[in-house]
C-alpha cells in the first residue's frame, strides 16, 4: 500500500538539502502497509474512479486523504448544517460551517507545517520520464513492478473515449499527447493490441487517422528524434551557439522567458550532439506503429514544420518557418564540419555549464519537470556513470504523486503555495483558540522555506536574477523565486508577526521581510503589472519567434493581474506595519499597479488569468488588489465595471462556473497583421508601430449545462465582498454562501469538480470555501 512521506531525504548519498528537507513530500510502496479494509477502501476509490473518469477527470487525491485522516484519527465533532430553501443564513449557520472545513483542513497539514497536494494535470509530463529511464537503463530499478503498474493506470484512466489523449486530463485529444502516452504504454510493457480496454490499438488508430507521428508538434519531434522515431533534420533548429551570443543582441538567453529558456538548453545540447538512444527492437517496432509510411521513406526536412491542426494553438508566420530553415540551412552544414565544428564544441562546452549551473542552484531539482527531464538526460549523455546523472536520479522521487488514478508526475509540486493562502484562511476565520498548534507549524514552514541567499556566483551572467528573501511556488530547495508566492509568504510573515508568539511562534526577523520586499520591487515593469520570475520588459515582437505550436505567450517573461494583486496586498501591509522601510518607492510602486489594472481592464469589466480559470480567477485578484489599495465600488470605474461583470454571470443556484476552455477561446480571425499602437508606457507625443504579436478577443465559457463550480463561486464571492458588495446589497452573497453551505461534505470537506485551477489540486475546494 503507498503513502506519503513528509521531509525525509532518504539515504540515498547524492541527494543535500539546504534546510533539511523542510516541505518535501514523496511516496513509498510498503506491501506490508495498511489492514485488509484500508486495501478495500482505496481500490474501492480506484474502481469508482475508473467507472466515472469520463464525468469527473481530476482526482480526489483520496489516498492521501485516508492516510492522513486515519493516522491524525480525525473525526469531524461540529455538527453538519444545511439552509432551507426559505431560510436566512445566519451568523452561526455560515460560522458553524466555516469552522467545520477550518478543522478538516488542519488535519490534513503535514508533520513539517506545509500542506501537501497534488499539481499535475498535463498528460505531457509523464512520458518523457518514462522515455528518459528507458533510454538510460533505469526504468526498472527506479520504478520497480508497483510503480509502473500504478503509471499504466493514470495512463489508462486520462485516455480519451476517442482513443487518444489531450494536452490535460480535461482537454480533447491532441498529436503530441497521443503519441507520447502510446510509446510510453509501449515501453511500460504493452504490446501493440494490449492494454487495459483496447488501449494500445485505440491510441494507435487515432495516430494514424490524424496523419501519422510526423505531425506531431516541435518538442514531440525532439523528443522522437531522441528516441530514434524520428529525425533531427526534422526538428526545428536548437543550436548551442545560442547560448554563446553577447548580451547587447535583441535575442539572447536573457531575453527568454526561464521556463522556456530551461527547456531549450537542454534541448539544445541534445539537438547539437544530435543524440539518438540504441535502437533497439521495440524502436524498429514503433517506426512501423506510428508513421503511415515505411520510415526510410519519409522525407523529414518536409515535415519540419507539419503539425496536427489538434495541435496548433500558436499558429507561425510564414516568416517564422523561413528563419528556422535559415538558420539550418546556413548553419548547420558549416558548425557539423572542420573547422566551423570547433564552435559547436565550445557551443555545447558552455551549454553543459549552464546546465550544471542550473541543476546545483536546485539541488537538482530544476524549476519544473520537463526541464528535470531534459537536464537529467543530457548529463548521462555526457557522463552515464558521473554524480550529475545520479544526484538527478535522486530527485526524481519528490516529482511523483499518486492518486486513485494511478501515478503521475508534477510539474513539481506547489507546497509554499498551498500553505500561505491555507494560513491566510485560517487566519481570517479568527478561531486562534482552536487552531493554535496548526498556525505555529504553518508559520515555522514559512520560516524555513524564504530563500536565504542569492544563486551563486556571478548569476547575473548565468541568466539568474536577485532570489534572496523570496518564497518559491514549492520548497525552499528549487530556489527559484516567484512573485506571487513571495507575496504570499510575506503576508502570511506579517499578519503572523503581530500575534502572541506563544501562539503562533517567534516572528521572522525585519530583515528578513524587507529582502522579500526587494524582490518585489525588483519585479515591477514600467507598465506597473508584476511579473513572475525575472524582470520583464523585454520587446514584445520576440515573441513570434515562439517556436512552440501548442503554447502561446510563452517566449518572453511577462506581466500578471494575479501577481500584481498579491504583491499590493502584501506590500500595503507591510507599508502598515514598517512604515520607515522604503515608504516612497512603495507608495509609487502601488500607485503604477492600480494604474496597470485599469489599463488593462477588459471592457467587459473582467481581467484576464493565467494561473487559473480563468477571467472568474483574475477578476478575483485583481478586486483584492484594488481593494487592498483603498478602491472602492465608489470612486474607482475599474471596481464597479468588474463587480457588475461577476454579478451578471451568477446562476440559478447562486454559484459561478467557468470553463478552461475559457482560457482558449479566442477570435483569430484578427491574427496578426500590422497596426499603429500607443506603447502604454509612452506619452502621447512618442507613437511608435509595432508588430501586434496576437490581437485577440478571449470570450468567456461557461461550463457545459450552466453548471455551477464550487471553487469559482468562492473566488467570486470573496471579489464582491472586496468590491463592497455586501453594504450595496447582500443577496448575491447570500445566494452564494447558500450553495457553498449546502455542498459541505460530512467530515467539513467540499467535492471535487471539475478541473478550475493551471492543475488539479482537490484541497482547494476546501480552503476556497474556507
Amino acid at each position: 500500500m503507498w503513502r506519503l512521506k513528509v521531509a525525509d531525504g532518504g539515504n540515498d548519498p547524492y541527494i543535500y538539502s539546504t534546510n533539511n528537507f523542510v516541505g518535501r513530500q514523496t511516496w513509498e510502496f510498503d506491501p506490508h502497509y495498511g489492514t485488509p479494509e484500508e486495501r478495500a477502501e482505496v481500490e474501492a476509490a480506484r474502481e469508482n474512479f475508473w467507472k466515472n473518469r469520463y464525468k469527473v477527470k481530476p482526482s480526489s487525491d483520496l489516498l492521501w486523504r485516508m492516510q492522513f485522516l486515519r493516522e491524525k484519527r480525525f473525526k469531524q465533532t461540529i455538527r453538519q448544517v444545511k439552509v432551507e430553501n426559505e431560510e436566512e443564513i445566519t451568523y452561526e449557520t455560515a460560522t458553524t460551517a466555516m469552522r467545520r472545513a477550518a478543522h478538516f483542513f488542519s488535519a490534513m497539514q503535514a508533520s513539517d507545517g506545509h500542506w501537501p497536494g497534488e499539481n499535475a494535470g498535463p498528460l505531457f509530463l509523464l512520458p518523457p520520464l518514462v522515455m528518459c529511464l528507458y533510454i538510460t537503463g533505469h526504468l526498472e530499478t527506479v520504478f520497480p513492478g508497483e510503480y509502473r503498474k500504478e503509471m499504466l493506470r493514470f495512463i489508462y484512466c486520462h485516455q480519451n473515449e476517442d482513443g487518444g489523449w489531450g494536452l490535460h486530463v480535461e482537454a480533447h485529444s491532441n498529436m503530441h499527447c497521443t503519441v507520447l502516452n502510446y510509446i510510453c504504454l509501449r515501453i511500460l510493457g504493452e504490446g501493440p493490441d494490449g492494454g487495459k480496454d483496447n488501449a494500445c490499438s485505440r491510441g494507435r488508430k487515432w495516430i494514424l487517422d490524424h496523419g501519422g507521428a510526423v505531425s506531431i508538434p516541435t518538442w514531440g519531434k525532439a523528443w522522437l528524434s531522441i528516441l530514434g522515431l524520428f529525425d533531427w533534420a526534422g526538428c526545428k533548429s536548437m543550436p548551442p551557439e545560442f547560448w554563446m551570443l553577447p548580451s547587447f543582441l535583441p535575442l539572447r538567453p536573457a531575453k527568454i522567458w526561464c521556463n522556456f529558456r530551461l527547456v531549450y538548453m537542454p534541448m539544445s545540447y541534445l539537438y547539437g550532439k544530435r543524440f539518438v538512444a540504441p535502437i533497439s527492437p521495440l524502436i524498429l517496432q514503433l517506426r512501423e506503429e506510428l508513421h503511415t509510411q515505411p520510415y526510410n521513406e519519409i522525407n523529414w526536412k518536409k515535415v519540419r514544420h507539419l503539425c496536427a491542426k489538434e495541435d496548433l494553438y500558436f499558429p507561425h508566420l510564414l516568416i517564422q518557418d523561413l528563419v528556422w530553415d535559415s538558420v539550418y540551412i546556413f548553419t548547420e552544414p558549416f558548425l557539423t564540419r572542420w573547422p566551423f565544428n570547433k564552435l559547436r564544441e565550445k557551443g555545447l562546452e558552455i551549454t553543459m555549464k549552464h546546465i550544471h549551473y542550473e541543476d546545483e542552484n536546485s539541488r537538482y531539482i530544476n524549476i519544473a519537470c520537463v526541464e528535470k527531464v531534459l537536464c537529467m538526460l543530457a548529463c548521462w549523455v555526457e557522463d552515464p556513470f558521473g554524480d550529475y546523472f545520479k544526484k538527478h536520479l535522486a530527485r526524481l522521487p519528490d516529482f511523483i504523486w499518486i492518486g486513485e488514478d494511478g501515478i503521475k508526475m508534477q510539474t513539481f509540486g506547489s507546497q509554499l503555495w498551498d500553505t500561505s493562502l491555507g494560513l491566510e484562511a485560517l487566519l481570517a476565520c479568527q478561531i486562534t483558540d482552536e487552531i493554535g498548534p496548526t498556525l505555529m507549524a504553518g508559520h515555522d514552514y514559512l520560516n524555513k522555506s524564504q530563500v536565504r541567499d542569492n544563486p551563486s556566483g556571478d548569476f547575473r551572467s548565468m541568466y539568474r536574477h536577485i532570489c534572496k528573501g523570496s518564497w518559491t511556488f514549492s520548497d525552499q530547495d528549487q530556489g527559484w523565486q516567484v512573485s506571487d508566492c513571495t507575496a504570499e509568504g510575506l503576508k502570511c510573515c506579517l499578519l503572523l508577526s503581530v500575534m502572541p508568539p506563544e501562539i503562533v511562534g517567534e516572528k521572522i526577523k525585519t530583515e528578513r521581510l524587507c529582502d522579500a520586499i526587494n524582490v518585489l520591487l525588483s519585479l515591477q515593469s514600467k507598465n506597473g503589472g508584476i511579473s513572475g520570475w525575472e524582470p520583464a520588459g523585454t520587446s514584445k515582437w520576440l515573441e513570434l519567434l515562439n517556436p512552440s505550436e501548442l503554447f502561446e505567450d510563452v517566449f518572453i517573461e511577462q506581466e500578471y493581474v494575479e501577481c500584481t494583486a498579491s504583491a499590493i496586498d502584501a506590500l500595503v501591509l507591510f507599508k502598515k506595519l514598517h512604515p520607515g522601510h522604503r515608504k516612497q518607492e512603495i507608495e509609487n510602486f502601488i500607485t503604477k499597479a492600480v494604474q496597470y489594472f485599469e489599463d488593462i481592464q477588459r471592457p467587459d469589466g473582467s481581467w484576464y488569468g493565467n494561473w487559473g480559470i480563468c477571467f472568474t480567477y483574475a477578476t478575483w485578484f485583481a478586486l483584492r488588489g484594488l481593494a487592498a489599495a483603498g478602491k472602492t465600488y465608489h470612486d474607482c470605474l475599474a471596481v464597479r465595471k468588474a463587480a457588475d461583470f461577476l454579478l451578471k454571470l451568477q446562476l440559478d443556484d447562486g454559484g459561478w462556473g467557468e470553463s478552461y476552455l475559457s482560457c482558449l477561446a479566442k477570435d483569430r480571425k484578427l491574427k496578426r497583421y500590422m497596426e499603429k499602437v500607443i506603447i502604454s508606457n509612452l506619452t502621447k507625443e512618442k507613437k511608435k508601430v509595432k508588430l501586434s504579436i496576437c490581437l485577440v478577443i478571449q470570450k468567456f465559457t461557461p461550463l457545459d449545462g450552466n453548471r455551477s463550480n464550487l471553487a469559482q463561486t468562492a473566488w467570486t464571492l470573496m471579489g464582491l465582498i472586496h468590491s463592497g458588495q455586501a453594504e450595496r446589497d447582500p443577496t448575491p452573497l447570500h445566494r452564494a454562501a447558500k450553495l457553498l453551505i449546502n455542498s459541505q461534505m460530512e467530515d467539513g470537506a467540499f467535492p471535487q469538480q471539475r478541473n478550475y485551477w493551471s492543475f488539479p489540486e482537490d484541497l482547494y475546494d476546501t480552503l476556497f470555501k474556507l
